[in-house]
């Protein structure tokens, strides 16, 4: 077993007027963790284009400053009061600034639209969109902006006159939003063209999708509120794209050539706007084609490349190019196991692998003004951490962040400077600027804001999966005044599913302020990131195929097997909890695992795969025709005559991605088998409860967990 033990924040001895260190409240661990003990940083940090300068924001966003990477030296660019008295506006904030040039910004207010030219002291209004109008997206030259209402895609022109680029009276025919449940990658539905001569857009048709009800409590009586909800093995949405032309004003629609419910994913633009390049993954999401269509009639030109995986393809990129005169491009695979870099020609020709990692490629950051050097963020060979590399087109690869930790990175347009802040397990946050040699300066570095707070420590380790190789990252949190001759119980905090990462290289090792609350209360607080989650390559995410839960749980159980050797463990008292993928692991845990868990608390879980979405559940589990028995293994009401000890069920009943017809099926099922546990709804919370009521829910939750553990 390999351990990294770090004191994360210490039994201070800092004291107050009252002469003793504070003690931090559920509230504040709830509320405040990204509030009043967020680290000092550079907010808003920005290059200003075209030029060495950059600009970040003070006074919570309402001051503007203004810094050269030469000298560092920062002053007030304009503040906010003076900015809105220029524009006649009523700004919150800078944040969602974007820079058209190197003198002129454009900012938003709601719906309003507005230019200001920090050199001339001077701006105005420049849009005004309708007030229901929704994912608004600037053009490229930052002189239209396209948006939503409904159901329908249109975009202001330079006259601010409203254009209409679909009228569908169908509302099952929905324009410019993000499809596939914004799966693949996919976070908007809007993409204008480089020159902004077209608009392309996503559409799907969701008039086969099963209409699903969630009930509206405001209203007197309570109203029915139908979502689309494509459950898996059913009916799913129909996708194209639509290009129009702003010249000729005419659209051509792109459509699946496969089959009419295949998904279209990662679309992108080639710089010379001839071309457009999209992700074609069927519906059983083993088998992607890379395609390129004609911009002007969408006609199919060429197929550049193709991927198979007996589990599954899961494109999430779209292409990138790295030169603006160039249509090669930067394609993301994991066809090596790990997701990695490729260069390729507009002919669908491999150039160059560029990167040859063991680890994964996290994301493209940007390019050097010559396309010569890409710079990409990648976890390295610790997967808790999060670094910041370049590489060239020939395959020379360079670390640039010299640090262990998790770094957020911002290149300058001419790849001479490189903006870095970062935190890890003893460092809160610092701000470091990097020139071309990698020659670093420091620009701030926070303070510790739990100073004068009683706090634990947090200690991060590996140990073995359940296949007896495999690494697995833990974190483990102690009490302040811990005793190791004492026995504490613990809880164990559990997601466990893809694309999340609970364990990493962060001021509070990635950990939730209210665990060191939990911890203060006498608990030990246990996580371990197992097989199945994220940022370890594709071996060791796919072994969920099939059969979400056995592996996982065998993992966790690994993790339990850990604790039970510490002689501090209080083996007779061990809680689980999750949310969501961790609440269908917490149910499974206490359901599968009987006796392992005095107590479970389970958010929001999934409790029988096929109530669950198409676009994320048949990747993992194909569909109940094809896999009937892993469906039967993971559905947790086949297990309800298991249970032992205390379980709590939560769900917020507008829950529009785990429907409450997950917990309700399982409350049906423990009611006929006569068996008794607890059941909390959060009216008219979704998929996550939030604001002020997120300290009720983890006071009932923290409670429930203390009240049952002995």
């Amino acid at each position: 077993m390999k351990k990294i033990s770090l004191l994360i924040l210490s039994f201070f001895i800092a004291v107050t007027t009252f002469g003793q260190a504070r003690k931090i409240t559920l509230e504040e661990s709830v509320l405040q963790q990204n509030r009043q003990f967020r680290a000092d940083k550079l907010l808003g940090f920005q290059w200003i284009p075209n030029t060495n300068n950059y600009i970040y924001f003070e006074e919570g966003g309402r001051k503007l400053m203004k810094a050269n990477a030469i000298d560092t030296k920062a002053n007030e660019l304009v503040t906010l009061s003076n900015l809105n008295q220029v524009l006649q506006s009523d700004l919150k904030s800078f944040f969602g600034l974007e820079w058209t040039n190197e003198n002129t910004f454009i900012i938003a207010n709601g719906s309003d639209y507005y230019e200001y030219n920090w050199r001339t002291k001077l701006g105005k209004k420049i849009a005004s969109l309708p007030e229901d109008a929704e994912n608004a997206t600037l053009s490229a030259n930052k002189t239209l902006v396209a948006y939503t209402q409904k159901n329908n895609l249109y975009f202001l022109n330079k006259d601010n006159k409203e254009v209409v680029v679909t009228n569908a009276t169908n509302t099952n025919i929905v324009s410019g939003q993000s499809i596939a449940r914004n799966e693949f990658g996919i976070n908007n539905g809007i993409f204008w063209s480089p020159k902004s001569n077209y608009l392309a857009f996503y559409q799907k048709d969701e008039t086969d999708v099963a209409d699903y009800p969630l009930l509206d409590i405001t209203e007197t009586p309570g109203k029915l509120q139908n979502i689309k909800y494509p459950m898996i093995g059913q009916k799913s949405e129909k996708p194209r794209v639509g290009i129009y032309n702003l010249n000729t004003q005419i659209i051509v629609f792109i459509t699946p050539k496969g089959n009419v419910d295949d998904y279209l994913t990662n679309l992108s633009w080639t710089p010379d706007e001839k071309y457009i390049l999209i992700a074609e993954v069927n519906r059983a999401q083993n088998d992607m084609h890379l395609n390129l269509y004609d911009a002007q009639t969408g006609n199919f030109i060429r197929t550049l490349l193709n991927e198979k995986n007996p589990k599954w393809v899961e494109p999430e990129h779209a292409a990138y190019f790295p030169n603006s005169k160039s249509n090669h491009f930067i394609w993301f695979s994991e066809r090596d196991g790990f997701q990695n870099l490729y260069y390729y020609s507009i002919d669908g020709k491999l150039i160059k692998q560029l990167t040859k990692n063991r680890f994964p490629v996290k994301e493209i950051l940007s390019t050097n003004m010559a396309g010569t050097e890409i710079y990409f963020s990648a976890t390295g060979e610790n997967a808790t951490n999060l670094l910041a590399y370049k590489v060239d087109l020939n395959g020379k690869q360079t670390l640039i962040t010299k640090d262990q930790g998790v770094h957020t990175v911002a290149v300058s347009s001419d790849g001479n400077w490189f903006f870095d802040e970062y935190s890890n397990h003893s460092t809160p946050s610092k701000s470091l600027l990097y020139d071309k040699k990698l020659k670093s300066k420091t620009l701030l570095e926070s303070k510790n804001k739990y100073d004068g707070y009683v706090m634990g420590t947090s200690t991060v380790g590996s140990i073995k999966a359940a296949d007896g190789t495999t690494d697995m990252y833990y974190r483990l949190i102690k009490p302040s005044d811990f005793d190791a001759n004492k026995k504490y119980p613990v809880l164990v905090y559990v997601y466990g599913g893809p694309h999340a990462q609970l364990v990493n290289n962060s001021f509070l090792d990635g950990a939730n302020l209210w665990m060191f609350w939990l911890a203060e209360q006498g608990y030990l607080v246990f996580t371990v990131d197992n097989r199945g989650s994220d940022n370890r390559g594709f071996a060791f995410e796919s072994v969920i195929h099939g059969r979400l839960g056995v592996n996982e749980m065998d993992d966790q159980i690994k993790g339990v097997d850990y604790l039970k050797s510490l002689p501090y463990v209080d083996a007779n008292r061990l809680a689980v909890h999750g949310w969501s993928f961790g609440g269908f692991m917490t149910t499974s845990l206490m359901l599968r695992k009987p006796g392992t868990f005095n107590v479970g608390v389970a958010g929001g879980p999934v409790t029988d795969w096929k109530y669950y979405e198409i676009m994320y559940g048949e990747r993992y589990m194909d569909t109940p025709s094809e896999n009937q028995k892993g469906f039967d293994e993971a559905n947790t009401l086949n297990y309800v005559n298991n249970l032992e000890g205390k379980l709590l069920l939560i769900h917020g009943t507008s829950d529009d991605v785990v429907v409450m017809q997950h917990n309700l099926s399982l409350v049906k099922k423990f009611v006929e088998a006569g068996k008794q546990v607890d059941f909390f709804p959060y009216p008219m919370h979704k998929h996550n409860v939030g604001g002020k009521d997120r300290v009720h829910l983890m006071k009932k939750v923290l409670d429930y967990v203390m009240d049952n553990n002995k």
